[in-house]
């Protein structure tokens, strides 16, 4: 009992000694919210010295360049597969290609709509002054949004991947999420669970059950992750323990730091798990390439954006898209309600990389976005540019009207036929099926009417388009076809949408 109250108070203490240090930075991070476009301006110039006697700022003119629109004429915006040639030479060991320090970790990432995998590299700048700085940044902003927290009295639950070392070059190629792992202090392991070694286990299927042992047994207060393999995870930790809820195991559990997908659909899930009402959610926008939002205030969903970050960012609306050229906008110059995709030039040697994500400005003053979809997640077959986040929202108000929760899901086109309209086909797999199907399926399809007006278009007098055909799906369905597609735990997510058939067709092929 004696050896139990010492931990406790070395806990408390711990966490009285943290909290304060942490929330003193306020300072910065209220800094570059109000000056965002000041700090756009020192991130940009920073870049281009760092960058102009790299082999990629010499062919690219850096050394003349003055301004953004300098930038514009001398770079183009590249997409990965254009991008690739330059990170390939990185990958052999070659130096100063793309930055002006050694590339020692490249983020590998299989996004969810190439099988390709890509390789993102990771500077010491990138991990210092962008991925570990943010997230001091969203620590100190929750602890000064929420003064009471206790967060450094218990442990912190990782949900990571792993890395392998490349025997010719000596870099190692893993998930972000074991990069920062493997390049935090040792002291951090104090304040976390489960240990490096189990965190960083390569086979899901043995880390799983091994996790779920293993933190099962901590005072765990924080979690951080990607929202469905999250849940996969708490799930198990009831099995493990027997208990109805995580509040049972986890009593002092009071903060879920969640991204890499929307929460909205996987809300109603958490507060079964979790049924709290101290329990917080706060968003990020994290992503391999760099940390580049993050939720500051308790009650609203959209994230401010980091401009301080090593990150210099510009925006493409989505009418240009297609262009050979297309105009991007600096920050200065984005509207709100427009839907843009993000270019970024990073600290770890991006530059003008189209990173594949859609976002939507909701505030000006200060700068803050809402995730909108991703560039190639959409449904386009019949003109409709039907986007996630339209998905997201109409699925809510079906759910709604019916009572249903959804684990997962997936949409694509149903092509025309000779005899037939085309149609969307979705595959859901619901914790709670709804009360009523056909229900379910029209409030879906006029969500997405009222959303969307070309899908309205489309569907008047279906004159393109049929009725959505919706499948539920067995329980298990989305885990058992992610890992028949290597693809579990980690940083990988379920795709939402596609212009094409080949998710549906592999998951109804199992179903």
């Amino acid at each position: 009992h004696y050896h139990m109250l010492k931990i406790h108070t070395m806990k408390q203490l711990l966490n009285d000694i943290i909290s304060p240090v942490l929330r003193s930075r306020i300072k910065k991070t209220e800094y570059f919210r109000d000056h965002p476009l000041k700090t756009q301006d020192e991130v940009f110039r920073n870049l281009i010295k760092s960058g102009s006697d790299t082999s990629f700022g010499r062919e690219h003119g850096f050394a003349g360049i003055k301004n953004a629109a300098d930038f514009a004429l001398n770079v183009p915006v590249r997409r990965y597969e254009d991008f690739f040639p330059y990170i390939e030479r990185c990958l052999k060991g070659e130096g100063n290609v793309l930055w002006n320090t050694p590339i020692r970790h490249f983020s590998k990432s299989s996004g969810t709509t190439n099988a390709q995998s890509k390789f993102i590299p990771i500077s010491r700048e990138s991990l210092h002054g962008c991925h570990f700085k943010a997230a001091y940044d969203l620590v100190t902003v929750y602890l000064s949004n929420h003064r009471d927290s206790r967060m450094f009295a218990g442990k912190s639950l990782r949900l990571g991947g792993s890395l392998q070392k490349d025997g010719g070059t000596g870099a190692k190629c893993g998930d972000l999420s074991a990069i920062l792992m493997s390049n935090t202090p040792k002291w951090a392991d104090m304040c976390s669970t489960p240990p490096r070694n189990t965190a960083l286990l390569a086979d899901w299927n043995e880390k799983l059950p091994r996790m779920a042992e293993e933190v099962s047994r901590a005072d765990v207060t924080t979690l951080a992750g990607v929202p469905s393999w999250m849940l996969v995870l708490l799930n198990k930790v009831l099995e493990v323990t027997e208990k109805d809820d995580i509040t049972q195991v986890w009593p002092n559990l009071e903060l879920f730091m969640h991204g890499g997908i929307n929460f909205a659909p996987y809300k109603q899930l958490y507060e079964k798990v979790i049924p709290s009402d101290k329990m917080r959610y706060y968003e990020t926008y994290n992503a391999s390439e760099g940390f580049f939002a993050f939720q500051d205030t308790p009650h609203s969903k959209d994230m401010l954006l980091l401009t301080d970050h090593g990150v210099f960012y510009e925006f493409v609306p989505m009418a240009e898209l297609d262009r050979e050229s297309p105009r991007a906008l600096t920050l200065g110059e984005v509207e709100t309600g427009v839907n843009y995709a993000v270019v970024i030039s990073t600290n770890g040697g991006l530059w003008r990389y189209m990173i594949g994500d859609t976002v939507r400005f909701v505030s000006k003053d200060p700068y803050r976005i809402v995730i909108t979809g991703r560039t190639k997640q959409f449904i386009n077959a019949f003109g409709e540019e039907l986007i996630v986040e339209n998905a997201d929202t109409a699925l809510g108000e079906a759910c709604s009207a019916t009572g249903a929760v959804i684990r997962e899901y997936t949409a694509g086109p149903v092509f025309m036929g000779q005899e037939e309209k085309g149609a969307h086909e979705w595959i859901i797999e619901f914790a709670v099926a709804p009360s009523d199907m056909e229900t379910f399926t029209d409030v879906l399809d006029e969500g997405l009417k009222k959303l969307n007006s070309d899908y309205r278009a489309k569907r008047y007098i279906d004159i393109t388009l049929r009725r959505p055909i919706v499948h539920a799906a067995p329980d298990g369905l989305f885990y058992r076809w992610m890992g028949s597609r290597g693809k579990l735990g980690g940083q990988n997510k379920v795709p939402r949408l596609a212009n094409s058939r080949d998710y549906l067709d592999g998951l109804l092929g199992m179903m």
